[in-house]
């Protein structure tokens, strides 16, 4: 027992400075006035006013996650059921893109989707006319897919490939055809790695403020935007920035409270 607790007090240290300090340092600041450091609820009182940007924040964050999804499932599939040196190739594909600088990444749709980019220009020489494809829901949603679209599909091909190809053959075995060896066969085996992707898809999704900054500029407002010019900004505000981050950490909270009871039913009726 000793040796155990040796082992693990570096990764007690890891927690307790990087996640309960700071968490507690953020409830503090949201609790108490910026002038006088009293306890107050005006800072959340003031952040509540923005709710309804923290839904369009979740809203498209969810439809991000879905889009993620479904490209990825039948990706991570192909690629799990394929040879060992084609699966290695497909997912260097996967990760080169995160090899670049994030910023750089989404600027770079910049130049694809602006007025004047490269899509609106090939339009223009078509003699069709340009297409607004920037500053609004549409380009945020796309570059949350492009940006978060890996770290979907790890964790499915992951687990994938540790389902045995004899499972899916002792199905078909069985009368199944395709679509019942997805459904009835690869989904529930594969179902905690649709909640990880989920997971770690989602949560990054609702709280980014370079994708909706840089491709949805003032037409597409979220909060992880609203966290930034507290912060960063000239609204430089310890205190309200707390809250609306302490608003932010509830709902990502209760997505992974969501996800985590749905892989526990999961569990259950494994074990059943």
């Amino acid at each position: 027992m000793k040796t155990n607790s040796k082992a693990a007090f570096p990764y007690i240290l890891w927690v307790l400075f990087f996640t309960v300090i700071p968490f507690v340092l953020v409830i503090y600041y949201a609790a108490t006035s910026k002038d006088t450091g009293a306890i107050t609820l005006d800072n959340l009182a003031n952040a509540s006013r923005y709710f309804p940007v923290l839904i369009r924040s979740v809203y498209l964050a969810v439809i991000a996650t879905a889009i993620c999804l479904v490209i990825a499932y039948p990706l991570a599939f192909t690629m799990s059921r394929s040879s060992k040196s084609v699966q290695r190739v497909i997912l260097l594909l996967v990760m080169l893109p995160m090899w670049m600088n994030f910023l750089l990444r989404t600027y770079a749709w910049i130049t694809i989707l602006d007025n004047n980019g490269l899509i609106n220009s090939f339009l223009t020489e078509l003699g069709l006319p340009k297409i607004q494809l920037i500053n609004n829901s549409g380009a945020v949603v796309l570059g949350m897919v492009y940006n978060y679209l890996p770290f979907m599909i790890t964790p499915l091909y992951s687990i994938m490939t540790k389902i045995d190809k004899s499972v899916i053959e002792a199905s078909q075995d069985l009368g199944c055809n395709g679509w019942q060896v997805i459904t009835k066969t690869v989904l529930p085996l594969s179902f905690p790695g649709i909640l990880t992707g989920i997971t770690v898809t989602f949560v990054p999704a609702v709280s980014t403020f370079v994708i909706s900054g840089l491709l949805g500029g003032s037409n597409c407002f979220l909060i992880g935007d609203l966290i930034q010019q507290q912060f960063l900004g000239n609204e430089y505000n310890l205190n309200y920035g707390a809250a609306t981050s302490l608003m932010l950490m509830v709902v990502v909270f209760i997505s992974m409270g969501i996800f985590n009871s749905f892989d526990n039913d999961e569990m259950e009726d494994s074990m059943i």
